[in-house]
């Protein structure tokens, strides 16, 4: 039985309870089907070589397989999830360990035991993110029984947090520097993803674009610290108004973008208004000046003749520039049947 089954029951494995943010978020790393790195492959290697292991993997459990990011000892990239170790690894936060596959009732029958690559031995420390979500393992597998220490359990949790932190680092090199936001492409490889999945389901989205009214004049009077510590306070406002299924980024200078997963253009409607009373009520630098702060918004949602994610997001912005036109500090919107 394979994770597409509608009865979570019959399936295999045991499904993590924050399954669907899981995989919202090992999507949004923009991991798999990458080519190989060096840098995974030297910590796979190193693994290998430290406990003495003929098999080494970086495996990423995604909604019906596991892709190796890295692998040492074994010439496949992915297995079915059903038959995947690391599916039952990823559902807890310890190290598991199988010291005879043989012996485990879990796995006796698997056929990644009773055939090539022949496991016996499995070893797996999660690989878990900032946000508590466990995307795959770092692993060590022999083909025959063995035996693993406390002390090793720790060294290959270890050298799971090497990888965890090599991942998170490549992920937050592509952040904006002042807000720590996504940009525009993983914007649209993020909403172009979502999009084809609410689709898929029958789901509503939404979009907000958000612009600070007058961002220049900050610069201008206080100087760009000034501003961008305004950019870093609305950044953080926003975010407090997000689910964590929800995604942000920072398009412009003073642009915002907030992508709604599963609801709709009242939902946002709703929530820019909410943003816009709540930036009005901001303090800093300005607060005994003439400035005022405001921001402008613009909503679309999800139509049904939508093409891609382009198309909403071309709306947004549209409803953005209507609302800057009719003297900013408001919202408008585009909405679609």
């Amino acid at each position: 039985m394979n994770e597409t089954s509608g009865d979570p029951s019959a399936r295999s494995y045991p499904v993590p309870a924050d399954e669907a943010l899981r995989l919202r978020e090992l999507q949004r790393h923009q991991l798999l089907d990458h080519a190989g790195d060096h840098h995974f492959d030297r910590i796979a290697k190193l693994a290998s070589a430290i406990f003495d292991m003929p098999i080494a993997l970086i495996s990423l459990v995604d909604h019906d397989r596991q892709w190796f990011l890295s692998r040492k000892g074994l010439e496949v990239t992915e297995t079915p999830r059903e038959v995947a170790f690391c599916a039952h690894t990823i559902a807890s936060d310890e190290v598991m360990v199988v010291p005879d596959a043989l012996q485990d009732g879990r796995f006796s029958s698997n056929p990644l035991v009773l055939s090539p690559p022949g496991i016996r031995f499995y070893a797996g420390a999660p690989l878990r993110t900032k946000d508590g979500h466990n995307l795959g393992t770092l692993c060590v597998i022999d083909q025959k029984p063995r035996e693993f220490s406390p002390e090793q359990k720790q060294q290959l949790r270890m050298l799971a947090d090497l990888v965890m932190r090599e991942i998170e680092w490549r992920h937050d090199s592509s952040l904006c520097p002042v807000t720590g936001l996504s940009n525009r492409g993983a914007l649209f490889s993020v909403g172009q993803r979502e999009m084809d999945q609410a689709r898929k389901a029958d789901e509503p989205m939404a979009l907000i674009c958000l612009d600070i009214d007058n961002f220049r004049q900050i610069n201008n009077r206080w100087g760009h610290p000034a501003g961008d510590q305004v950019l870093l306070d609305f950044s953080r406002l926003c975010k407090g108004f997000l689910r964590e299924q929800d995604f942000i980024a920072r398009l412009g200078d003073e642009e915002f973008v907030i992508l709604l997963i599963g609801q709709g253009g009242e939902e946002a409607l709703q929530m820019a208004e909410q943003i816009r009373n709540a930036t009005s009520r901001m303090t800093g630098v300005f607060s005994d000046s003439g400035y005022h702060l405001s921001i402008s918004g613009g909503v679309s949602a999800l139509s049904h003749d939508d093409t891609c994610f382009g198309d909403l997001m071309q709306r947004a912005e549209r409803a953005l520039e209507l609302a800057k036109t009719n003297g900013r500090n408001q919202v408008a919107s585009m909405l679609r049947p």
